[in-house]
């Protein structure tokens, strides 16, 4: 896909590892995704083989990661939506769980277990949301109690990403329940821990093939030694990375937008209507016209918080602004650009429903439009 305008904000170490990048999912993800999708899972080879590539934690420092920043991340996320690859896991794992180990874990615990996430070995996942409490941290239910040189945790998760396939999840818990919000802590609890268990794969409308699940935890028995950063600063620590993981949500959806535009106009050059291709009528042509004019304008506004972000200038309420605008153009110009498939955009043939129904998350997951709204209203 050519980009709709020059872009500025990556670096020629970027290029090349989109590039390469490229290369792995062309071979590795696009002749396999509809099955996985069919199995609604991503197998586990598939993250090994990543690791191998350099593809995962590629922001993170040597030997935790590929030494790069975010310039590499937002490549990787771009080549994902080129692909229409929405079961990979990839980005919650490199994005967002391993960071937080890198920014909050001490050596000990980054070297135990950020090697083997770079590697693909180890599959992260973090499980915030709970049945019934959505996006409000404060009313987490799930308790981490102190009994001398470890923490009893009870409770349960749902919607966790990489559910089925995690071997590391971040768990957030209250440690201290009477101080609400700021009784919030980050404790990491590995598979195969005693009362700890997976549930269901959740049934989805779309992401068939990321794997999706509810989480228990009964009398779960970790060491002092797993918990990320201090005791109750948990809610802080999610905070201050919130941004980037908003930023992840606004980059993907973008690049999603130019990538089904284009495909959207090569359909209609290519499909004919009363002896006409669809593209020579006007409606069609105004409409693409419209929707290049909104993704170019998405394009300005996201490379310019991917720019800030670099050099970590981007603020909360910019990143929910990315956000909110980015995943709702998303959803509108997916819709008209399947309208413009006609009857062969409800086929999975063409990509375009697929990525219509997976997009409509995006206005959820990271923060609903109503919570990006409400960061934004408090800076009027």
């Amino acid at each position: 896909m050519q980009d709709l305008i020059e872009r500025s904000v990556f670096r020629e170490d970027h290029e090349q590892f989109r590039e390469a990048a490229r290369r792995f999912f062309d071979k590795e993800i696009a002749p396999f995704h509809a099955q996985w999708e069919r199995d609604g899972i991503v197998p586990k080879e598939v993250w090994r083989k990543a690791g191998q590539e350099g593809l995962l934690n590629p922001m993170l420092p040597e030997p935790y990661g590929g030494g790069g920043d975010f310039g590499h991340a937002a490549v990787l996320l771009e080549e994902i939506a080129r692909t229409g690859a929405s079961g990979l896991g990839f980005p919650l794992h490199s994005d967002i769980v391993a960071p937080y180990i890198n920014a909050y874990g001490n050596t000990e615990q980054k070297d135990q277990w950020l090697p083997r996430m770079a590697s693909g070995e180890l599959i992260g996942a973090i499980a915030m949301t709970e049945p019934g409490a959505g996006s409000d941290l404060k009313s987490v239910r799930t308790t981490a109690r102190r009994e001398g040189e470890h923490y009893i945790i009870n409770g349960a998760k749902t919607f966790i990403t990489n559910g089925i396939n995690s071997g590391l999840v971040i768990v957030v818990a209250k440690t201290a329940p009477e101080m609400g919000a700021k009784g919030v802590s980050l404790i990491i609890v590995e598979e195969g821990t005693p009362g700890f268990s997976k549930g269901r794969k959740l049934e989805k409308i779309g992401l068939m093939a990321q794997d999706t699940s509810e989480l228990f935890f009964d009398d779960v028995k970790v060491p002092v030694g797993n918990l990320l950063g201090e005791e109750n600063m948990g809610f802080k620590y999610l905070m201050h990375e919130l941004a980037q993981e908003r930023l992840v949500v606004a980059v993907r959806a973008a690049a999603s937008v130019e990538t089904f535009l284009q495909k959207t106009i090569d359909y209609t050059r290519d499909r004919k209507a009363f002896g006409h291709p669809v593209f020579d009528f006007q409606n069609t042509r105004f409409k693409l016209a419209e929707a290049k004019s909104q993704a170019t304008m998405l394009r300005v506004f996201t490379d310019d918080c991917i720019a800030l972000h670099l050099e970590r200038k981007l603020t909360p309420d910019r990143a929910a602004m990315v956000k909110l605008n980015a995943t709702a153009l998303q959803n509108r110009l997916l819709d008209e650009f399947l309208q413009l498939h006609g009857g062969y955009g409800y086929m999975a043939e063409y990509q375009i429903g697929r990525a219509w129904a997976d997009a409509r998350i995006g206005r959820i997951y990271g923060g609903s439009d109503e919570i990006m709204k409400e960061i934004i209203a408090r800076t009027l």
